[in-house]
């Protein structure tokens, strides 16, 4: 089966990837050393990533073959080297590990790979640090960086990769992955696909999981009961609450292999007693684990404010007639009724309130008094 099988919406930018990939080492303008895939969050940047690293470092051909497959996915192919920070950013000392890595020849497959997620995560300092090899790369050396937006890296970056960038697949397509891919029933896969506004992972989490359900419906409910300042005090405490409740949802399993699998590699049976000698080691994870739970609430608030404007954008719609269809549709009684309650005005007044918490809380405010300083606009423009 192809690397590029079950990636989904995204035939340009494979079109143009399985072409490079394609191509002879050193040869044609279809193959470069840098990358950037660019797209929103959820449209497939990571993925489509480790399937271009798989046909660069398969022999045989631009469609790969399972075994480099399995060794991509798994991250343990010996040409591979992968950058994927889940804290709030990528830190000098990572990159630099990435750039001395590079230096290596391959050793099996035709290139040797490294793929950098969430490069806009890195700081100025860093990304000049990555910089120095972009501009002189060792030969058959592929860098591929995968951001948002090629807004996000510096301009120097920015004129040393080649940009190719992804678009939004449809509620159809991302439907039809769950239903194919994870045996999804069509009719939760569509209704995933479409509270995820098209993000892929957040689709599937929401297609497997009754609680991210719950916790999402909860979230909406909350905001749609807010009639008061104190009411909005108190929901911005419980949508807190909400967002660090789903991180831990995330987190917590995986904290618990890790210190599991910490342990064993130290000779320490679970439960037994922690030399003096090998704590610092654990505490070094703990603090990982912590700086990844720092990220997984920022998540989980954006995830929340993301799900309140596709709830006040489907009452905008309402007001406006429009015939585009609802995101919250199984909601529209409800939204109708704010609608007819409310002026396009007050709902526009409203998404700027969402959008500057989400700035806010980005740039290190108190995520509480961010969403109770939005909430506390709801209240104000429905009282005018």
């Amino acid at each position: 089966m192809s690397v590029w099988a079950e990636l989904t919406g995204q035939r340009e930018a494979i079109a143009v990837l399985r072409a490079a990939a394609g191509a002879d080492p050193g040869q044609g303008n279809s193959m470069t050393h840098a990358w950037l895939l660019t797209g929103p969050p959820g449209s497939g940047r990571s993925n489509l990533a480790f399937a271009f690293a798989s046909a660069l470092l398969s022999h045989a051909g631009p469609d790969g073959d399972e075994l480099t497959d399995r060794q991509v996915q798994a991250r343990t192919h010996p040409d591979l080297s992968v950058l994927a920070t889940e804290k709030v950013i990528i830190t000098i000392d990572e990159v630099r590990e990435l750039v001395r890595s590079a230096q290596y020849s391959p050793s099996a497959g035709r290139y040797r790979v490294l793929v950098i997620e969430d490069a806009d995560r890195m700081t100025e300092r860093t990304s000049n640090l990555l910089l120095k090899s972009l501009e002189e790369p060792p030969e058959r050396t592929v860098w591929v960086l995968c951001a948002p937006s090629d807004a996000d890296l510096l301009p120097t970056i920015r004129s040393r990769v080649r940009t190719v960038r992804l678009t939004v697949p449809t509620i159809a397509d991302v439907a039809e992955l769950l239903v194919h891919r994870d045996g999804i029933e069509p009719g939760l896969a569509e209704q995933a696909a479409r509270h995820a506004q098209s993000h892929i992972g957040m689709a599937r989490r929401l297609a497997t999981n009754a609680d991210a359900r719950a916790r999402r419906d909860e979230t909406l409910d909350l905001v749609l009961g807010i009639r008061s300042i104190s009411a909005a005090v108190l929901g911005a405490a419980r949508l807190v609450q909400i967002a660090t409740e789903d991180g831990k949802a995330i987190t917590a399993e995986r904290d618990a292999e890790e210190r599991e699998h910490a342990l064993r590699s130290l000779g320490v049976e679970p439960g037994g007693t922690i030399p003096p000698a090998l704590r610092a080691q654990l505490r070094a994870l703990e603090e990982d684990q912590k700086r990844r739970a720092t990220r997984s609430l920022r998540d989980g608030l954006d995830r929340i404010l993301v799900d309140l404007l596709s709830l006040y954008r489907d009452v905008l719609m309402l007001q406006l007639g429009s015939e585009a269809p609802l995101v919250n549709r199984e909601r529209e009684a409800a939204l109708g009724e704010i609608a007819r309650a409310t002026s396009p005005a007050h709902t526009l007044k409203m998404m700027d309130a969402i959008a500057e918490s989400r700035s806010r809380i980005d740039a290190n405010v108190n995520p509480t008094l961010a969403l109770e300083a939005m909430l506390a606009t709801a209240v104000v423009q429905a009282a005018a």
